[in-house]
């Protein structure tokens, strides 16, 4: 199994990975645009759980995918999940850190404020990883990754670039955590509708078994 991997426009991700524990590829896509009619790729994505989150999605059995992609409550329960989960960005269209992370700074920030959340210390927390990709700039094949711990409400975020050792950060604020996840994992309202599409179709098939 480990040396299995699928290929997501060009760009390989093993079928399994090891964090703290074993993480299966439970869905992959990609981001993009439309200009023009032109296709424009900026990232390939992987989303790795814990191969148990099937057990906390229970009441999902027997749906098929096409149903699920569309139901956020699904989502919400499998971010809530305390489960491991674990995201691999691979860039695509080269882009500044400083771009990515107002991206990211963004699509957080908003979620925030929408729940009510958007307190002091998410604002700082939020700055912390914006500063962070700063001074970053993302070559293609650069890789951004997200561990988020099971219980914790803790996010370790990692980011290599061409050549050079991965720097990290730790992220301590649970809800900007949660937000995080929501912005790849957030069903109908994730940043990529292939990931999720994706990652409802696995998980349907794994429920039925």
């Amino acid at each position: 199994m480990a040396n299995e991997v699928v290929i997501v426009d060009e760009i390989p991700f093993p079928k399994e990975i090891v964090a703290t524990k074993p993480l299966s590829l439970f869905g992959h896509g990609i981001t993009d645009i439309e200009i023009h009619f032109l296709q424009i790729k900026f990232t390939a994505i992987g989303v790795y759980l814990e191969p148990k989150i099937v057990n906390h999605l229970q009441q999902w059995k027997g749906k098929p995918g096409n149903a699920l992609a569309e139901d956020d409550g699904f989502f919400d329960a499998l971010i809530s999940a305390p489960v491991e989960k674990f995201l691999r960005i691979v860039v695509i269209k080269e882009i500044k850190g400083s771009q990515y992370g107002v991206q990211l700074e963004s699509a957080v920030r908003d979620r925030l404020a929408a729940d009510d959340k958007y307190e002091e210390e998410e604002e700082a927390a939020l700055e912390t990883l914006v500063e962070f990709f700063q001074s970053k700039y993302l070559k293609k094949n650069s890789t951004i990754t997200f561990h988020f711990s099971a219980t914790s409400g803790t996010a370790e975020v990692a980011c290599s670039t061409e050549g050079k050792e991965s720097s990290k950060i730790k992220v301590e604020n649970a809800n900007v955590v949660e937000m995080i996840q929501k912005w790849y994992l957030g069903g109908t309202r994730g940043v990529s509708q292939t990931t999720i599409s994706s990652l409802a179709n696995t998980l349907s098939a794994e429920l039925s078994i």
